[in-house]
């Protein structure tokens, strides 16, 4: 099994726990060999590059973003991907470090789901990237304003002058994208979303396409220099020229799920911190069972 960390949160009581289950069963752990002083001597390291394709499963220990970084490295040959919470707000981490020994036992006899995510694959400026959450162009600051030409399948269809630009997938729709005023996407859907942040002049509304659709975004003239994001990551910097283009694939992630009916719950729970409204019996059935009851005894049911 692949681990991959956080960058900088401590994890070392949640790689005890997965080391300690790894020596009853006699599996082998992995690391990449730049995290190998956050770990025990016992973890295997090796390069980047190889943690992925030696591993049978990876285990993400952080939130969405440690997520997201172990779904990108398996992109060319896909693993279950195992997510432990170390984060504060995720929409694609299951599971809690209490939890975890019973996870890795499920694991291990194949008693889990696999939960297929999209992601873009882009080329930019002649470079091939993937992002599962979303590809940003986003002015830098002081500098004036990104301006992009979109073209669809090869038919030009208008511009962009904004802060920025948000393409995302349907679970990046929750990310950027929202933030910059897009709609959210149901997972289940295949489509793309290209969202405007504070937009100036040219098209500004979300636009929602087909996944097999081709996009191609290009620096106009006039647009200032462009970071070109990747997930929240800076790709390239100060780019002046040039163009992107998106593509859609499909199945290009696979996220173990033990109670997905248990984890929809809990991402109902967090939409409610963006502000998506809920019937009151509704707020109740996500309490634990014990205050459920008590708000059952205490709080008079709705007109």
């Amino acid at each position: 099994m692949g681990l991959v960390l956080h960058p900088t949160r401590d994890v070392t009581e949640v790689v005890g726990i997965i080391e300690r289950w790894a020596k009853r069963h006699h599996k082998t752990l992995m690391v990449r060999e730049e995290d190998q002083h956050r770990v025990s001597s016992c973890i295997v390291p090796v390069p980047a590059d190889e943690v992925a394709a030696r591993a049978d499963a990876l285990i993400s220990i952080g939130g969405d973003g440690t997520m997201l970084g172990a779904l990108r490295s398996a992109i060319h040959d896909p693993k279950p991907v195992l997510g432990v919470h170390l984060g504060h707000l995720g929409f694609l981490v299951e599971i809690e470090p209490p939890e975890l020994p019973d996870a890795l036992s499920r694991l291990l006899s194949k008693d889990f789901t696999i939960e297929s995510h999209a992601c873009l694959a882009c080329d930019v400026c002649g470079d091939d990237v993937v992002a599962f959450n979303d590809i940003a162009l986003v002015r830098q600051p002081g500098s004036g304003f990104v301006s992009v030409t979109l073209a669809i399948d090869g038919q030009q269809y208008g511009y962009y002058r904004s802060d920025a630009v948000v393409v995302s997938t349907p679970i990046g729709s929750t990310a950027y994208s929202y933030a910059a005023g897009g709609p959210l996407i149901s997972p289940a859907a295949d489509s793309v979303v290209i969202t405007p942040s504070a937009p100036m002049a040219g098209i500004s509304r979300s636009v929602v396409l087909s996944p097999d659709e081709n996009i191609r975004l290009e620096l106009r003239p006039d647009s200032s220099p462009v970071v070109v994001e990747m997930d929240g990551l800076v790709f390239r910097d100060a780019a002046t020229e040039g163009a992107v283009d998106i593509t859609y694939r499909r199945k290009a992630g696979l996220v173990v799920r033990f109670d997905p009916l248990r984890y929809q719950e809990r991402n109902q729970l967090k939409m409610t911190l963006l502000d998506l409204p809920f019937l009151p019996e509704q707020l109740r059935e996500l309490l634990p069972e014990e205050l459920r009851r008590r708000a059952q005894q205490e709080i008079p049911p709705p007109c």
